[in-house]
């Protein structure tokens, strides 16, 4: 049974949130802000983290950089999951660069942060298995300067690691595995979230803007993917 830290200064959150994620058989501590979470995260073992970033005493970008530089190596490599607002795109940005694996905009939906959890979890279980060198490039895509580590879900441009999140490494991935082929909103929503889940379609064009400004952010001159106006995006070939 994983064991999650829940840290929010919103009691609605804290209770809702936690009520959900006991009745899908996770295991929920919550905080209600920094300090008192780092506490309990130092004394014990957790899977997984949902930070809240906007938070009095410790906000979510500090208690991240706590956790980063423990000693407590389990702690240390634990992964991070950002609650965030609308405006907070440049928290998101340092937060993803400073190790968080993925984030989630308020208000979510639980189904949606289930899924992402999950996600993280299964990828971050595969980052622990060893890698068999006859096997490496079994996992890898490689289109031009962009390779995708499948197993560990890593990106590469130029060979840089470019933070991505869950969700961003899938949606590279479906365009990226055939340039030059249109996928619309729909065929990107079921590859980054499943068929069972519903968003916003415009929730793809968000993700495509923050995709090419983290991509710009290494290398100026990116352009690979193409906005087909009308139908969708595209890897350019």
């Amino acid at each position: 049974m994983p064991t999650i830290a829940l840290v929010d200064d919103e009691n609605s959150i804290r209770t809702s949130v936690s009520l959900a994620l006991e009745s899908e058989g996770f295991k929920v501590d919550v905080f209600q802000n920094g300090v008192e979470a780092l506490e309990a995260l130092e004394s014990k073992s957790y899977d997984l983290g949902l930070f809240d970033i906007k938070m009095p005493k410790m906000d979510g970008n500090e208690l991240l950089t706590k956790v980063r530089s423990s000693k407590n190596d389990d702690l240390k490599k634990m992964p991070i999951i950002f609650l965030t607002s609308k405006d907070q795109e440049q928290d998101e940005i340092i937060g993803l660069r400073m190790g968080a694996a993925d984030y989630i905009t308020k208000p979510f939906s639980q189904k949606l942060l289930n899924e992402r959890i999950r996600t993280v979890l299964r990828v971050y279980q595969n980052r622990k298995l060893p890698i068999n060198n006859d096997n490496s490039d079994l996992k890898n895509l490689k289109k031009g300067n962009l390779e995708l580590d499948d197993l560990k879900q890593l990106c590469y441009w130029k060979n840089q690691i470019v933070e991505l999140t869950v969700a961003e490494f899938n949606l590279i991935k479906s365009l990226a595995k055939y340039p030059g082929v249109v996928k619309d909103r729909n065929q990107l929503m079921d590859t980054m979230y499943g068929d069972n889940i519903y968003v916003d379609d415009r929730t793809i064009d968000s993700h495509i803007k923050r995709l090419r400004k983290k991509f710009k952010s290494y290398d100026p001159e990116f352009d690979q993917i193409r906005t087909r106006y009308g139908s969708g995006y595209s890897w350019r070939e």
